[in-house]
């Protein structure tokens, strides 16, 4: 889902001002002039719309279009008709990404609508009830001038259009269709977006109709309103597969019966259910928006202008992400070195955007990392929302990951024992400030050795928040899609998606052995013991210390038992029996005697395999 900048589409609506920003060729975004001041205000318009937009891609999963109301947030979302339903939930999820910038670049707008041209899918959010508006419509044509008889062209492409226009309006409110004059073939679509009724919708269609005919003999022109969708051209734009305003053949008066009464049968149901539970989700909904406002009140330090950067210059930075500056890449994105205009050097990633998580990734980074001020986590410097991708900026850090001095580089030295020890702290120590420390919990899901980098001093700096989960206080577990890496990821939340802080706990064990013994832990190759189990077996045997990674044998032995011990105790199959990352800190502080570990989990490389990973 990678964007491409060309020429900019700009929305001039009656009820939206003239802030606009630039997006690829294919999408429209218009933020309104309406803007929040009032900082208590804007916690809670963020926290609505948020929830807003949770419910509306609810919706858009299960039927490809929805509108939600949460507080003082109303949103709509719609695809066109010919859209599969994965297509339709990744160009709402585009959508979605673009119209942040109305609520975090400059001001904090009550308003916003993006059209992805392209994708077909529209996305709109406001302040108050919207549904049903009509208003302005903007045309927009594309390529070359027609060649060949212009009125005939003119002439077909009008009755065509008109055609559909009433045909949509009296059907489903959409209709696609061609004509074919021998020279020339044209082909258009017209679309009411779900919110108008049909007398609304023809009325919207009317007008765009009369709008259309401006961009004639251009090969190619649309008419897009806040309630309706037209576009013509010379080359089938539209998808066959699920287009439903085309005519069909009859199924008999039998199956149209029974689809008749098992409609009103399931509707009846229905509203049995809901009246007998209304009650019952208003209160649970009333609960849940509390705890999500008292979650989100941090959210709005993301709106400080100085966090922006300009997707220019900092492609400029990286020398247009030239190969030679590339740091490293993972499942969320590319990372690359770069030098801002100020002589500063950074780290800029470039987020993914090959999956229907790349805007929930974003949102997690930028929301979490720049809550957090510690000296264990990498530190956000920005990010830009305005170019073809999504970019954050960190804080470069010289030494790399943590992977790298194990598994990555070639030829550079071994990490000493004083070191590696400074490392296990200090990511302790950050794993306690989210669980703990914060103002609220946040359970990190992907603690592993790529994700711990390292300053010029060798202080660890734990990163990539893409898939960080917040944590209710009054809450003892979350229940959670898979999500992570293979050989860190704790036995309950594999087993049944039961996600707690100890979960972090689990992959803070498994990487102290990895550092202590200088091993990968190889749990899922085929044919292979993994390196949880040999340190097990081995300590069962009071032999634990053949484990350790020979460079530090000579001196540091009896310390690095000790250490290996207290990951054993992080990573026990059962969670109730793992520390909290707060003991954790205190063990590796202290000479206190330590508890005597339960057996680790070995799990299956034949059942992981059959577990669904985001």
């Amino acid at each position: 889902m990678y964007f491409s900048v060309s020429s900019i589409l700009l929305l001039s609506l009656s009820f939206f001002g003239r802030q606009s920003f630039s997006y690829h060729s294919n999408t429209s975004l218009v933020c309104s002039k309406k803007t929040v001041l009032d900082q208590s205000r804007r916690q809670v318009f963020l926290t609505d719309y948020l929830l807003a937009m949770v419910s509306l891609t609810e919706s858009v999963s299960m039927q490809s279009y929805g509108g939600s109301e949460n507080g003082t947030v109303f949103a709509f979302a719609d695809c066109r008709r010919d859209l599969s339903r994965n297509d339709c939930i990744l160009c709402v999820e585009h959508c979605k990404v673009e119209l942040h910038s109305c609520l975090f670049i400059q001001s904090l707008f009550l308003g916003g609508r993006v059209y992805n041209s392209l994708d077909g899918c529209f996305l709109r959010y406001d302040d108050y009830r919207f549904f049903g508006e009509i208003s302005d419509d903007e045309v927009f044509c594309g390529g070359d001038e027609f060649v060949g008889n212009k009125s005939l062209f003119r002439e077909s492409v009008g009755e065509l259009v008109r055609s559909l226009a009433v045909k949509g309006a009296k059907t489903d409110r959409f209709s696609v269709g061609n004509v074919n004059e021998g020279d020339f073939r044209v082909f258009a679509l017209v679309q009411c977006w779900r919110f108008l009724g049909k007398i609304d919708c023809e009325k919207c269609l009317e007008g765009l109709v009369g709008k259309v005919g401006s961009c004639l003999p251009k090969n190619e022109g649309s008419v897009l309103n806040s309630g309706c969708y037209l576009k013509y051209s010379t080359y089938k734009f539209y998808g066959d597969s699920r287009i439903t305003g085309t005519s069909t053949k009859s199924k008999g008066e039998g199956a149209r019966h029974f689809t008749i009464v098992l409609a009103l049968t399931s509707a009846c149901i229905a509203i049995l259910m809901l009246t007998s539970t209304l009650s019952f989700f208003l209160r649970k909904r009333m609960e849940k928006q509390r705890r999500e406002k008292e979650q989100y009140d941090y959210l709005a330090t993301v709106t400080d202008s100085k966090l922006i950067f300009s997707y220019e210059t900092l492609e400029k930075a990286t020398k247009y992400f030239h190969d030679s500056n590339k740091l490293g890449e993972g499942g969320s994105g590319h990372v690359y070195k770069g030098r801002l205009p100020d002589g500063r050097t950074v780290a800029i990633k470039r987020i993914l955007f090959d999956t229907k998580q790349w805007a929930e990734h974003l949102f997690n980074e930028v929301n979490l990392i720049s809550g957090i001020n510690h000296k264990n986590h990498v530190k956000l410097l920005g990010y830009s929302v305005t170019g073809p991708e999504s970019l954050l900026v960190y804080e470069y850090m010289p030494n790399q990951s943590l992977h790298d001095y194990f598994f990555g580089k070639k030829n550079v030295e071994a990490l000493k024992w004083d070191v590696r020890y400074k490392i296990l702290l200090g990511t302790a120590e950050g794993l306690t400030y989210l669980h703990e420390d914060s103002k609220i919990r946040i359970i990190h899901r992907d603690i592993k050795l790529s994700n711990i980098l390292l300053d010029e001093e060798f202080t660890p700096k734990i990163a990539d928040f893409g898939l960080a989960r917040l944590f209710p206080r009054d809450k003892t577990h979350l229940s959670s899609a898979i999500a992570g890496t293979l050989g860190y990821m704790a036995p309950e939340y594999v087993f049944s998606g039961k996600l707690t802080e100890k979960a972090d706990v689990y992959s803070f064990g498994v990487l102290v052995i990895e550092v202590v013994c200088g091993r990968r832990n190889n749990a899922f190759s085929e044919n292979t013991t993994s390196l949880l189990e040999m340190v097990w077996n081995s300590y069962k045997k009071g032999t634990v210390h053949e484990e350790i990674d020979p460079v530090l044998k000579a001196s540091f032995e009896e310390d690095a038992a000790r250490v290996l011990k207290i990951g054993l105790l992080c990573a026990q199959a059962s969670a109730e029996l793992r520390p909290t990352m707060s003991k954790v800190v205190k063990m590796l502080m202290n000479d206190q005697q330590l508890p005597r570990p339960t057996q680790p989990p070995f799990l299956s490389s034949t059942y992981v395999q059959r577990i669904p990973l985001k």
